[in-house]
């Protein structure tokens, strides 16, 4: 997670216009994790690059935190982050704006703790070693079921690692457990882990999260049609996905595919796509979503995360970081 005193950095980054020296060409690097979502297939076939005719490079982050930093240095102008990220995000300033809802986590995020912990509920886990990626979701859900069990941050030591750093620690049995997602969930829970929170279980307790696609707003403005035809292309496999879930993952090559973009095995994929809940895009610029409902979930969160610490500021309208035009122009589109 950003340490607060390097906000004034990120600020003069963005205000001072470093990086996106491309805006005006049609080259852009798009920043993505390792969540296994319709999308990956398209990306994997080079839709994108057919339909807009831009040369992209794809590089893949182990987290939200990650994300944040090369949007921040002018890396990238167009990444993926989970709801906590963006309202860190929004909260330092970042001059971002989520355009679509990549997915809802649902039941993809869990906290598992390896079987010589002995732990078998949330309060078991004081003064055990718990790995996540700072700033993300599952750091996020991780705090708020603490505090919910009564422990306190000194309680647990929670450790900051990638999720590739997660997979080697749980195999030396250097942690006691981990909140994360797949591909390395299914990894962890292969080896013997025991589930015993789920993000499903969270958002019960009144912390519903997401994982969002979110841009800068210079680099959109100059990029419009790019930012649509992305957007809409993410639509269309979203929905494809929702029609006929079985019929998505009977290709074994498209698995496949889908698989080598994240660096999972192919029988990691249909599990993992069964656990988010992927939105329409007329559901998505509803006032549940897009439309009022996100801007609102930002906030809450911010309250919370002001609470523990992690921020120091909260923005008086989170609605600012919040643009559901694309995602508007994709559910007018006809199929």
């Amino acid at each position: 997670m950003y340490c607060m005193k390097n906000s004034l950095l990120v600020l003069l980054l963005f205000s001072a216009g470093i990086g996106f020296a491309k805006a005006d060409s049609k080259e852009v690097t798009i920043a993505h994790q390792d969540m296994i979502v319709p999308f990956r297939a398209a990306q994997a076939a080079g839709e994108l690059e057919k339909a807009t005719g831009y040369k992209i490079k794809w590089k893949m982050f182990g987290g939200g935190g990650d994300v944040l930093k090369a949007m921040a240095s002018g890396e990238v102008p167009i990444g993926e982050a989970g709801s906590s990220a963006v309202t860190i995000a929004a909260a330092q300033g970042l001059n971002v704006q989520i355009v679509w809802i990549l997915d809802e986590i649902n039941n993809a995020e869990q906290l598992v703790m390896t079987e010589k912990s002995g732990v078998t509920d949330i309060a078991g886990i004081k003064g055990k070693k718990i790995a996540t990626p700072l700033a993300s979701t599952s750091h996020y859900q991780l705090v708020f079921a603490m505090r919910k069990a009564g422990l306190k941050a000194s309680d647990v030591q929670v450790l900051n690692m990638r999720p590739s750093e997660i997979a080697a620690a749980w195999e030396r049995g250097d942690i006691d457990g981990a909140f994360i997602w797949n591909p390395v969930l299914s990894r962890v829970k292969e080896q013997g882990g025991k589930v015993i929170l789920s993000s499903a279980d969270v958002a019960k307790d009144g912390a519903p999260t997401f994982d969002a696609v979110i841009v800068d707003k210079g680099w959109a403005a100059k990029n419009r049609e790019f930012v649509t035809a992305m957007v809409g292309l993410m639509a269309k496999s979203d929905a494809a996905f929702n029609a006929d879930r079985a019929a998505f993952t009977a290709d074994p090559e498209r698995v496949k595919q889908i698989a080598k973009v994240v660096g999972s095995s192919p029988e990691d994929v249909a599990p993992a796509l069964d656990s988010y809940a992927f939105l329409p895009a007329r559901e998505q610029v509803s006032d549940k979503w897009l439309g009022g409902g996100v801007a609102n979930a930002l906030a809450t969160t911010a309250s919370f995360l002001k609470e523990q610490g992690r921020i120091v500021e909260v923005p008086a309208d989170f609605r600012n970081y919040v643009n559901g035009e694309f995602a508007a122009a994709a559910a007018d589109k006809k199929p």
